[in-house]
């Protein structure tokens, strides 16, 4: 009885004071405790990057001794790749299955810049369906971190991944070559389009430049979870064709895109904080990037804040907000969105108790012929909001493979959002292009309220239709109601939806075109003298009910109508 007590006794004072207990082969002190002269923490699951050489001064690069890690954590079967405090300046570290990198408080993975530190990052890897959306979208190894094909890999711990030497450009993409291209195309039958930031043509300017921070193509069982990111690149976080993936509790304050999700499936983006002023914050993509279309579906995005606040200043809570636009010369960025890139479409999502603060609204998008199904999103406020609070677009740019059909938007449900001094300009939009409706969307439990000012002349705008146009509410110029514009639409329902604004507003509330099969129910909308709440053109299947300051009604078909 004595020795059992003894030896219960030891272990209590073990597990409090950290001590190795010598009970058999299978004891092991924890993690954070060093064997001197050895390559392991004294767990030899735990794998010290100084250990193998990296000096973590800022100063060494330590790419190679933190590569020398992650290879014999994997030649061991796996392991914990452990950061201590310090900051490690890295090319590309290329992860490997059933590994994680834990970063302590205090330590920083410090992107080195090609320009000041000798090295390069990894190169991009060809890839020949590259026409078909931007280059960052289209590689993954010019990275400073990225992983290939891999399975049970994470990235843990209170430390921060610091962007500073990549870059934020990226070339255009091709495109097949068109009547009036030049010789100097790229050949091949391919030429470069446009893009919005009127980037270099030629790939090769990107040889030996990282232009993302954390980079995963065909993973699974992947979690990100506790650190921050700094100046991301292009892409902070790009997931593209993962599988069961968890982000969890990162501050990301970056120069572009935050989490750009595409072509995923069972992902869960949760307690997270993306200020992005560029561009956008948490992006759910399915583009042609892996040769095929796949659906980015089941996704959960729960209790997160995405912003537009000067770079930096989220991370270190000064929250400015100098940037007035982005490079697209409109407001600054920082929002949730679907699309642009959409082959492959989106389905069975759901988003929750969401922030949206000084940026822009809330994107839905399919314009390249995926579908856009079974969504909710509830639970969202947001405070000076750019352009369009709430903007679900079906469109027709069709970048993909030729043969396929304009795709669809339907059964969206939006509710319990607060919306404080929006974007007089937009309204919220709901559009569709002609003979392809965007279908079943409910809306319910929603305060919008706008900055107001809009004149009368503005109320007779009819807004182009642009339907291969890239998606954006600005693509319409100004809109000729305050509240929501609405075309090329069917089954659309308003319940318990107010609308308002802070300056007087000559527009309607809501202006409806080409729409079928609409009901607003318990919806009140402010007027000012001598304008109108609805204005409805091709209107058909209308019905309004307990809304105030207008007679209870139903339509059956109107070609022009205001009240």
């Amino acid at each position: 009885m004595r020795k059992q007590l003894s030896i219960i006794s030891t272990v209590l004072l073990a597990s409090v004071f950290c001590l190795p207990v010598s009970s058999g082969p299978a004891a092991s002190v924890p993690p954070h405790r060093l064997v001197p002269g050895s390559q392991f923490d004294s767990d030899t699951t735990v794998y010290n990057v100084r250990s193998f050489g990296a000096r973590g001064d800022g100063k060494t690069l330590d790419t190679p001794a933190i590569n020398k890690a992650i290879e014999a954590a994997a030649l061991a079967g796996g392991g914990t790749v452990r950061f201590p405090a310090g900051t490690y300046l890295c090319f590309s570290i290329q992860l490997k299955s059933n590994i994680a990198l834990y970063l302590d408080q205090g330590a920083t993975i410090l992107a080195a810049d090609p320009k000041v530190t000798k090295g390069s990052y990894d190169l991009p890897e060809p890839n020949e369906w590259d026409m078909y959306q931007d280059f960052g979208h289209s590689h993954w190894r010019n990275s400073l971190i990225w992983g290939i094909g891999l399975e049970n890999i994470s990235i843990l711990g209170p430390g921060r991944i610091d962007g500073h030497g990549l870059t934020r450009r990226s070339p255009r993409p091709r495109r097949p070559l068109q009547s009036g291209d030049t010789p100097t195309s790229l050949g091949g039958g391919q030429a470069r389009v446009q893009s919005p930031l009127g980037e270099d043509d030629d790939p090769s300017v990107m040889n030996g430049l990282g232009n993302k921070a954390i980079s995963l193509k065909l993973c699974r069982n992947v979690v990100l979870r506790d650190f921050s990111i700094l100046n991301g690149g292009h892409f902070a976080v790009l997931a593209t064709g993962v599988d069961n993936l968890t982000i969890d509790n990162l501050k990301v304050d970056t120069n572009r895109d935050g989490f750009d999700i595409d072509s995923c499936r069972n992902v869960r983006i949760s307690n997270c904080s993306v200020n992005s002023p560029n561009d956008d914050a948490i992006v759910l993509k399915s583009s042609y990037a892996l040769g095929f279309a796949q659906a980015t579906e089941n996704v959960t995005i729960s209790n997160c804040v995405v912003s537009g606040y000067d770079i930096g200043s989220m991370l270190d809570a000064t929250y400015k907000r100098n940037v007035k636009e982005a490079p697209d010369h409109d407001g600054p960025t920082g929002r949730i969105k679907f699309g642009t890139e959409s082959n492959g479409g989106f389905k069975n999502i759901a988003i929750s108790n969401i922030v949206f603060d000084h940026c822009r609204g809330l994107a839905l998008e399919t314009v390249d012929g995926g579908l856009l199904e079974d969504v909710t999103i509830t639970n969202v406020t947001m405070r000076d909001i750019v352009n369009a609070p709430i903007f679900l677009r079906l469109g027709r740019r069709m970048r993909g493979p030729k043969g396929v059909a304009v795709g669809e938007l339907r059964r969206v449900n939006i509710s319990n959002v607060t919306v404080y001094n929006a974007d007089p300009r937009y309204a919220s939009i709901i559009a569709g292009i002609p003979d392809h409706n965007i279908e079943d969307v409910k809306l319910s439990n929603i305060r919008i309220y706008y900055q107001g000012g809009g004149t009368k002349e503005q109320s007779e705008l009819q807004p182009p239709e642009r339907e291969s146009n890239y998606p954006e509410p600005s693509m319409f110029g100004e809109i000729p109601a305050y509240g929501f514009f609405i075309r090329h639409a069917k089954g659309i329902e308003l319940n318990n939806v107010a609308v308002s604004y802070l300056k007087e507003d000559f527009r309607p509330a809501f202006g409806l075109v080409d729409v079928t099969n609409v009901g607003f129910f318990q919806v009140r909308a402010q007027k000012a003298t001598g304008s109108s709440i609805f204005d409805l053109k091709n209107v058909a299947d209308f019905s309004a009910y307990q809304c105030p300051g207008v007679p209870d009604m139903r339509l059956e078909r109107v070609e022009q109508k205001k009240f």
